[in-house]
């Protein structure tokens, strides 16, 4: 027995999701049809409504309802307590959300959205590279500091962006990684203490 069309569209639609698969898909439609038509209805008209509103900063690309989003207007205000010199390299949105939270970054930033994966058919233009090296060659930037994840990934896109760089005289650095903090070395990974160790400084 074959489900009606609609719900079938409702599964796929659902199986876009990362993560979810078929069986996953599945409960979730049965349960907004059956248990949270309301939640349906209103999910649906969020994703219409981010679909027509959302777009790409001009500046850093992540997403804004406005050709520069509001972080990049920050910094063409006058004063600006940005440092427009400094721009972070970031995978994802999320990934800058979590930089902002720091309080220790006052710099501008640069999101990726994604990270070079070939085995995926992601590939430099799939990132935004283009775009990334006009704004790193604006003639305000002068450092680059890439937040890529420590995945094989993460380092194979921080290693090729850092190339491309570098092969334009951009300072170009990379976010350390080591112990965490209130992190016991006893229970540390080996991976994690070698990196902390190669990535020691003098005090």
């Amino acid at each position: 027995m074959k489900n009606p069309p609609a719900l079938e569209q409702l599964i796929d639609g659902l199986r876009a999701l990362p993560g979810v698969g078929p069986k996953s898909a599945l409960r979730m439609a049965y349960y907004l049809l059956q248990r949270d038509r309301k939640g349906a209805a209103k999910l649906g008209k969020s994703l219409e409504n981010a679909l027509q509103m959302l777009g790409h900063c001009t500046s850093c690309n992540n997403f804004s309802e406005t050709p520069t989003c509001q972080l990049c207007n920050i910094e063409n205000s006058q004063p600006s307590n940005r440092d427009s010199t400094q721009l972070c390299v970031v995978e994802m949105p999320t990934d800058l959300m979590m930089m902002e939270q720091t309080h220790s970054y006052k710099g501008m930033y640069f999101v990726l959205m994604g990270r070079l994966s070939p085995l995926d058919g992601i590939g430099p233009k799939e990132i935004n590279l283009d775009k990334l090296i006009k704004r790193a060659q604006d003639g305000v930037v002068n450092e680059v500091i890439l937040a890529t994840n420590y995945t094989v990934e993460g380092e194979a896109t921080a290693h090729y962006i850092s190339e491309l760089l570098k092969t334009r005289n951009i300072a170009v650095s990379r976010i350390a990684r080591g112990l965490p903090m209130g992190g016991e070395i006893e229970y540390v990974d080996s991976g994690t203490l070698s990196m902390a160790l190669l990535g020691r400084k003098p005090l």
